[in-house]
């Protein structure tokens, strides 16, 4: 069973504020708009060409240039779908030619970061800041890197020094703050939005975050005041749904999440996020596959899945909910892609042992439930550990398939 807690936040993690890494980095990809709106491009292909022309790179032949030129193309579209390892290719190809263009081996870098390829992400970025590209966006998609690579102080540094460049800027700080959340450096992440919030203490997104990362670590009281400012300052807004509809999940009102995300959904707000809560509060609700909130659900948690496959919440919901439905083969299938993005997530097992049952497979369900027992035990161990506030967190109340 998932604990409040994870209700509150596994995809409050991913949702409104990055729609998953992949999105934050595309609005880079794009070079569109300025650093400070969206991921901050400090400029167009304009600059990128002058960047190229100005540090005096080998003129290439115009027929070598066009091939560069479609690699390029072939490379961002690829990088807009979140393909960032096909892309990669394509760019490297297109970097023979276009030799010191900044916005090529920007977007290169980015791919390598999409890719889990942060090493090599860190030397380009480190490479580009060295020949004077040291802005916002650049330090920015540096602390990710830094994020992901494990090195939490080179990041902070990054951080600092972009949003020095850009202070009024909260996705600097969000950005961060997520990569924080996938690599599961929970302390990081709440430092990250408190420096945001420093600057910009009237942010419903950063609230928003900061919420999110301590229902993770299991401070509700401290997670639900901020999930009412952010509420609040976001209100109207699709932040101020989202924070309105995880409070109450925190809380246990099943009924006023499900009427609140709807509010948002029926105001034409169809973020995955938001189509996700309402699925997942509707299955907490206890819904039947003969009402029409089971298909309200479906039609919810099957459209957040294909807009973010990576988000695991997402996909155990929708498993659960073909499980009750008594689609058992396709409820594997979404079981077994969120249990390769988070293996120690206990309502995985327990629905998958029921799955496997369903097909007859005794084997693999005798090694689902197997597995539960030991995450079980270790959760065991942690509420008997935990202050009296982590104690309650752990009670979760959570809608399991039958």
């Amino acid at each position: 069973m998932t604990s409040l807690a994870n209700t509150a936040t596994k995809r409050a993690r991913v949702c409104w504020l990055r729609q998953i890494l992949v999105l934050s980095l595309l609005r880079c990809v794009l070079f569109e708009g300025q650093v400070s709106s969206q991921r901050q491009p400090v400029s167009g292909p304009d600059r990128a060409r002058q960047a190229n022309s100005d540090s005096g790179s080998r003129p290439a032949s115009q027929s070598g240039t066009q091939q560069a030129n479609d690699e390029v193309q072939k490379g961002t579209a690829l990088t807009r779908q979140g393909r960032f390892s096909e892309a990669i290719p394509h760019l490297l190809a297109a970097q023979q030619v276009l030799r010191n263009d900044y916005a090529l081996e920007f977007n290169l870098s980015l791919c390598y970061v999409g890719a889990g390829d942060y090493k090599k992400a860190i030397s380009m970025l480190d490479a580009l800041r060295q020949h004077g590209h040291d802005d916002a966006n650049v330090e920015n998609l540096l602390a990710q890197a830094y994020v992901g690579n494990g090195q939490a102080p080179e990041a902070i540094t990054a951080l600092e020094r972009a949003a020095k460049i850009s202070p009024q800027n909260e996705k600097l700080y969000t950005f961060v703050a997520d990569a924080c959340m996938d690599h599961q450096d929970l302390e990081l992440g709440l430092k990250v939005v408190e420096m945001g919030l420093d600057s910009l203490p009237q942010s419903a997104r950063l609230h928003y975050e900061r919420a999110t990362l301590l229902a993770e670590l299991d401070q509700l009281d401290r997670a639900k005041i901020d999930f009412g400012l952010a509420r609040t300052l976001g209100q109207g807004t699709e932040i101020g749904y989202l924070a309105a509809s995880q409070q109450s999940l925190i809380e246990g009102n099943i009924t006023e999440a499900v009427r609140i995300a709807r509010e948002g959904v029926e105001q034409g707000i169809q973020s995955p996020a938001l189509l996700e809560i309402l699925g997942k509060a509707l299955l907490r609700a206890g819904v039947v596959p003969d009402q029409l909130e089971f298909t309200e659900a479906l039609s919810a948690l099957e459209k957040s899945v294909a807009e973010r496959p990576n988000d695991a919440s997402a996909q155990i919901a929708l498993g659960q909910l073909y499980l009750l439905g008594g689609r058992a083969d396709d409820a594997i299938v979404h079981l077994v892609a969120a249990r390769r993005m988070r293996p120690d997530q206990p309502s995985i097992y327990a629905s998958l042992a029921k799955a496997y049952q369903r097909q007859g497979n005794s084997q693999q369900a005798q090694e689902a439930l197997q597995k539960l027992e030991i995450l079980n035990q270790a959760q065991a161990e942690r509420i008997r550990s935990a202050p009296g506030e982590r104690k309650m967190s752990y009670g979760g109340n959570s809608s399991s398939p039958q």
